[in-house]
């Protein structure tokens, strides 16, 4: 295991310039080959810091095509790359664009985005669905369910899914509960998890129990999880983030990362980290632990998972 071996590093915000968050500081003009630059170092950084997973995908504007190009600057076997397939970014770096993604869960598609991201082989060791949902069935796809079959076999890969929104839980059961050839196809998990949606916990012993690995994704809620004006309903947690923030000597990111690691055991906590110093910031989930008192405090900040999808809703491409 690597020194920081409960952090990954999400690469969405390396290889698009627009995300849905709740930005802290105000958008600039975007230069493209600075933008890539600043990607490259991110990523050298989380390395040079002990981080050897990384996660990408298509979907992500330019980041698989900087993950593979900084691979090539690296010769160690630990590297660990996930990618997934699914969506395909359309923005084209456009701040004014009206979309920013297409998901389309077709055989086609599958087909067409592994051919492109087999490139990170034979770094390239977990490859999801990305943001599956009941709604495209995916799940149900013959076709889909066989060639990732397939896919496992022959490269060795774990397969497994991403999940957002209100039925995260539902389309897991779903996925568990998959087989081929009498063997359990899905082995990773990629599930939103925070103090505000803390649906996993309704789950996660079972995955758990059944060997799953558990990616942790949105850990800081889209940026809600700092104190804003626009969210007087959060001050209390606000109150409670920021003095837990001062008693650990550590960044309020830091706190929500930990209590992610620390309540669903055996977990890999994504840093969605655009920035040396935010990186930096949520490596130290690892230099303090929470006691029980606290994690069962900040238990209670659970919301109901439909205000709180309702709610993300709202957030912006900025």
């Amino acid at each position: 295991m690597s020194l920081n071996s409960k952090l990954g590093l999400g690469t969405a915000a390396l290889g698009r310039p627009q995300y849905i968050n709740v930005r802290q500081e105000k958008s600039l003009v975007i230069d493209l080959d600075a933008f890539k630059q600043r990607g490259l170092q991110v990523l050298e950084e989380a390395y040079q810091l002990g981080v050897r997973y990384f996660d990408t995908a298509p979907g992500y504007g330019l980041a698989e095509n900087l993950v593979l190009e900084w691979l090539h600057s690296k010769n160690d076997k630990t590297i660990q790359v996930a990618t997934k397939w699914g969506y395909t970014y359309v923005a084209n770096f456009d701040p004014t664009a009206k979309i920013h993604e297409i998901k389309e869960h077709s055989l086609a598609k599958l087909n067409e985005q592994w051919e492109i991201s087999k490139a990170l082989l034979p770094h390239l060791k977990v490859y999801q669905i990305h943001s599956a949902t009941l709604e495209t069935g995916v799940l149900e796809n013959k076709s889909v369910i066989d060639r990732l079959a397939s896919l496992k076999e022959e490269y060795n890969l774990k397969i497994g899914i991403t999940t957002t929104g209100t039925n995260q839980i539902d389309l897991i059961q779903k996925a568990l509960d998959l087989s081929v050839a009498g063997q359990s196809l899905f082995d990773t998990f990629q599930v939103t998890y925070n103090m505000l949606d803390q649906s996993l916990l309704e789950i996660s012993e079972r995955l758990i129990r059944e060997g799953k690995f558990v990616i942790i994704k949105e850990a800081l809620a889209n940026g809600r999880i700092f104190r804003n004006v626009s969210y007087p309903h959060y001050n209390e947690l606000y109150e409670l983030l920021e003095a837990l923030a001062l008693k650990y000597h550590v960044g309020v990111d830091a706190i929500a990362l930990n209590f992610c690691s620390e309540t669903i055991p055996g977990s890999m906590v994504l840093s969605g980290a655009s920035t040396k110093t935010h990186l930096k910031s949520n490596l130290n989930l690892k230099t303090f632990r929470l006691s029980e008192i606290e994690l069962d405090t900040l238990k209670n900040f659970r919301m109901d998972t439909g205000t709180y999808w309702q709610e993300r809703k709202q957030l912006t491409w900025n």
